[in-house]
């Protein structure tokens, strides 16, 4: 049973603002229809040498030719963000497809247009889901009901899906209601967390009962080329991203975004995780495995050249945070006491629990680099506390 959401993007630190988007974070994104952005404008990202080759991006039902045999689509999410890309490859005598957007009315008219307009009638021949958020994942099952072709994802993506979608509808477990309060949640949070809890599901069509499992370092042939997964954690358990060294172009997912960052939270199913060490490790792991020069195609915003210094971007934005959040604990804080030193705007309910998760994550890599301790009251809250340098 889960006890939380998942994974989901949303705006993370360097005192970003967080916009309205689409998102929310309780069981899972969407829930309650209540809209967060999935990430943060990164003001320093325009000081930068990311290079945008593509003047505008595809409208809805219509594609952006990448490369030969690689077209760009957008599936619409509304708010800030708008939409998510997904890709089509050519694969024979059809296309694969990769991530296909939330399962929704528009999402579902787009797809038509595409099927009949850039597609012209060719079959999808499998679709490639990069990880189980929603906005990914959520059309899979419709498309390969379609087309009777397979889903091709990694394991433990495939598996956390099916066990989220399987709380939609059900009551908030006793772990994630101790797990907030242990965070320092009011009463009024904790009773809002409850009422969106189990909706995960809503936002999605059911998933195939079988799939083909993709696979770290592995090279998958899709029509004439050859791509290699190159898989990462953190944001999400086993992120899966394609890249094409023949072709130069590397499908990034949520891994590795220009303009914003992913959600990295620790959740009521594992309160002593570090996926910020398992993000900031998988990170680094790209760049020896990636050549600079690759376009990415990523799953928000524009495709851009500059993968390895967004990367150190990403990183050290990540270290400038823990930096901050030891300084502001040389005094013990609970976790709602530490956004201040991560967020510009207010923390609200409506993005409440990404705001603690993402405070968690950041709390627990400090406990796990032995900077950090976490005492208990005996109200069961918990305080972290820095440890005195050596």
């Amino acid at each position: 049973m889960r006890a939380d959401g998942g994974g989901v993007k949303f705006a993370r630190l360097r005192r970003s603002a967080l916009a309205p988007r689409g998102l929310r974070g309780d069981n899972g994104p969407w829930a309650g229809r209540v809209r967060v952005r999935d990430g943060f404008e990164d003001a320093e990202v325009g000081r930068g040498r990311l290079v945008y080759p593509f003047a505008e991006g595809p409208k809805l039902g219509e594609a952006v030719d990448i490369a030969p045999g690689v077209k760009w689509m957008r599936m619409p999410l509304g708010g800030s963000l708008a939409y998510i890309n997904v890709w089509a490859l050519k694969d024979g005598d059809g296309w694969a497809i990769v991530d296909t957007g939330m399962q929704t009315a528009p999402t579902t008219d787009a797809w038509r247009q595409v099927f009949a307009k850039v597609l012209n009638g060719a079959p999808v021949t499998r679709v490639f889901v990069t990880h189980m958020h929603p906005d990914h994942i959520g059309m899979a099952g419709w498309i390969t009901r379609k087309f009777d072709c397979r889903l091709w994802i990694t394991r433990l993506e495939y598996m956390m899906c099916r066990m989220l979608a399987a709380d939609t509808g059900r009551e908030a477990p006793d772990e994630g209601l101790r797990f907030y309060r242990s965070a320092g949640w009011s009463q009024d949070a904790i009773d809002t967390y409850t009422a969106r809890f189990g909706g995960f599901g809503k936002s999605m069509h059911a998933l195939p009962d079988s799939f083909r499992r993709l696979v770290d370092g592995e090279e998958i042939a899709i029509g004439d080329q050859v791509w290699r997964v190159v898989v990462g954690s953190g944001h999400s358990p086993e992120h899966a991203c394609l890249y094409c060294p023949a072709l130069k172009l590397m499908i990034s997912g949520d891994q590795v975004l220009p303009r914003i960052t992913s959600n990295v939270s620790v959740f009521p199913t594992e309160p002593d995780g570090d996926p910020l060490r398992d993000w900031l490790t998988s990170l680094a792991a790209i760049k020896p495995r990636v050549p600079d020069d690759v376009l990415v195609l990523p799953a928000h915003n524009d495709p851009f050249h500059g993968l390895h210094l967004r990367i150190d971007h990403l990183i050290g934005g990540h270290e400038r945070s823990l930096a901050r959040l030891e300084k502001l604990i040389a005094e013990p804080k609970r976790a709602v006491d530490v956004f201040s030193v991560l967020f510009k705007r207010t923390i609200n309910n409506d993005v409440l629990s990404m705001a603690t998760g993402e405070s968690l994550a950041h709390l627990n890599c400090l406990m796990h680099r032995g900077r950090a301790v976490r005492e208990a009251d005996a109200d069961g809250v918990d305080w972290y506390r820095a440890t005195p340098a050596a």
